[in-house]
């Protein structure tokens, strides 16, 4: 399902609204069939820059416009809405499936797996257009890979951006383990006195 903006954004601050931008480890994004390597990290950005293509797009190889990107966060996170731009004369992406917490998958595992969502993508060459998630399917999300099977008809797809919006954990996944760790006694810490050598000193 899609939402469509039904405020003036002037008014209404979209760029800071649930945003997860702030929490995917951007040097450990990945696509598949990407034309540029390393160039899936340019359509990740503030929601305001959304259009902005000065840095260019995510585009796959000619002639096959099929793309899997993997997203992994820097802690675990509820995923709302996904928002896609695409490229225009056909080569938006026209369906997306999304898949949670599975490292690794190639084009086979996404053909063959069942995913957590599937949408039917508009050409959403402005930015204006949400599609909204199972919410209670996207909790707990550590990573999250989108398969974009085919384009609008062009050659390739092309996508400008990428905007997530949902709410994350407040901790780092390494810091819930050293909290943890931390709760658990540690009987030297809480040694008696008569073992630590302290209390009254015996008189004969």
């Amino acid at each position: 399902m899609a939402c469509l903006h039904d405020h003036s954004c002037e008014d209404h601050d979209c760029s800071s609204d649930w945003s997860l931008y702030k929490h995917i480890d951007i040097p450990k994004l990945s696509a598949l069939n990407e034309a540029v390597p390393g160039s899936v990290k340019t359509v990740f950005k503030a929601w305001e820059q959304r259009l902005n293509s000065s840095e260019g797009c995510l585009e796959s190889n000619e002639g096959d416009p099929e793309l899997i990107i993997f997203i992994p966060f820097t802690s675990d996170v509820k995923i709302k809405s996904i928002s896609i731009v695409g490229g225009a004369d056909g080569t938006s992406p026209n369906k997306m499936r999304a898949f949670i917490n599975r490292e690794g998958i190639d084009f086979s595992d996404a053909q063959s797996m069942q995913a957590v969502q599937e949408w039917d993508l508009a050409e959403n060459l402005q930015g204006v257009l949400e599609y909204q998630t199972r919410y209670s399917r996207f909790q707990g999300v550590g990573n999250l890979t989108l398969h974009f099977p085919d384009s609008y008809g062009g050659d390739t797809s092309r996508i400008q951006y990428i905007g997530l919006k949902g709410e994350a954990t407040q901790l780092k996944r390494d810091v819930v383990a050293t909290i943890v760790y931390e709760l658990m006694p540690n009987p030297s810490d809480h040694k008696t006195k008569s073992e630590s050598g302290g209390g009254m000193p015996h008189v004969e």
